[in-house]
């Protein structure tokens, strides 16, 4: 039988908190700073520091009447209720929600990748009785390669074509400072320009300790000086008319999606980057399995094939169908 500690809306009902509720609530605990998960309005809330400050930085200072930063690892007791949070690797400051009552512990993962990256702390195991999982890339056919492959793909067409410009179409938040990063680490030490959306969010993740190198604003530069320059722009920029300020430029997009080619086609990408902040098939059957849970909640995504997997596994299993999250194209889908 489920722990019973939370309901069937993330709602914990001895203490009155909903995790990632998609209306305003009195007490709200936010896994991390997508649009997704993270809403303004809400009374109280309870999150790491940095997605604190991730939602100041997108919201303003006021978006919640009072927040309570809570560290990793950290337990918080309220009345007979247990919170603690642990890294879900998916942005800076993302975090999994351990929940524990009379004995029993639920993990709400919110979004989660276990793949290293230095621009989010790193995912950590929390074995549990109940897991609510996402499953945004929950079908077989997800199967990321390692972004490092990716990312010379990029850099190989960045040297083969000297004469045009690469934009790269990413989410403002996660998505950007993890390209940009992956960039770095493989020895790309030029300046890479950046959309106007860009900057306030690298800039935060600079504050938070996160190193992205030379960014410069793609405003105000000569046409001509932008061949054989990197360009980080939010995907919808990249096919609109911001775009023809740049020498033919070659469109390319970093996402999980981009491993569906019908997707990459219809967005009209030269240069598809499997590029996912999110488990692929294979890790989300290591992330249950190793839980050890007994009882699996499944949300945000592919849920049914999950769900089905799980059940063979002779575990008890059921889609959540939770309104509010996306799963198609949202910044938080990538």
């Amino acid at each position: 039988m489920a722990p019973q500690i939370l309901d069937r809306h993330l709602h914990i009902k001895a203490i009155g908190a909903y995790i990632d509720p998609s209306t305003p609530r009195e007490r709200a605990i936010i896994t991390h700073g997508h649009a997704d998960h993270a809403r303004s309005g809400h009374g109280s809330v309870l999150a790491t520091p940095d997605t604190i400050a991730i939602m100041q930085t997108r919201y303003g200072e006021d978006c919640a009447r009072r927040f309570e930063p809570l560290d990793f690892g950290v337990p918080l007791q309220v009345d007979d209720v247990t919170i603690t949070l642990y890294p879900a690797g998916h942005i800076l400051g993302s975090a999994q929600v351990l929940v524990e009552q009379a004995g029993q512990r639920v993990v709400v993962t919110g979004d989660y990748k276990r793949l290293a990256d230095r621009t989010a702390q790193p995912y950590e195991l929390v074995k549990c009785d109940l897991l609510v999982t996402e499953a945004t890339f929950g079908l077989p056919v997800f199967q990321h390669p390692h972004p490092q492959i990716e990312i010379a793909r990029l850099l190989k067409s960045v040297v083969d074509n000297p004469e045009r410009s690469h934009l790269v179409g990413c989410y403002a938040l996660g998505k950007a400072q993890r390209v940009i990063a992956l960039l770095r680490d493989a020895g790309y030490d030029a300046p890479i320009y950046l959309h106007g959306a860009m900057l306030k969010l690298c800039a935060l993740y600079e504050e938070l300790g996160v190193s992205l190198g030379a960014l410069r604003p793609a405003l105000d530069v000569p046409k001509a000086d932008f061949a054989g320059q990197i360009v980080i722009a939010p995907p919808s920029a990249i096919r609109d008319r911001w775009s023809r300020r740049f020498p033919d430029p070659v469109v390319c997009q970093a996402s999980g999606w981009m491993s569906v080619k019908q997707r990459a086609r219809q967005a009209l990408v030269e240069l598809p980057l499997i590029i996912s902040d999110h488990c692929d098939w294979s890790e989300l059957q290591q992330s249950v399995r190793e839980t050890e849970a007994e009882t699996i909640w499944v949300t945000h995504g592919r849920e049914d094939a999950l769900v089905y997997w799980c059940q063979s596994q002779g575990l008890q299993a059921e889609p959540l169908h939770l309104q509010g999250f996306e799963d198609e194209g949202g910044e938080d889908a990538a």
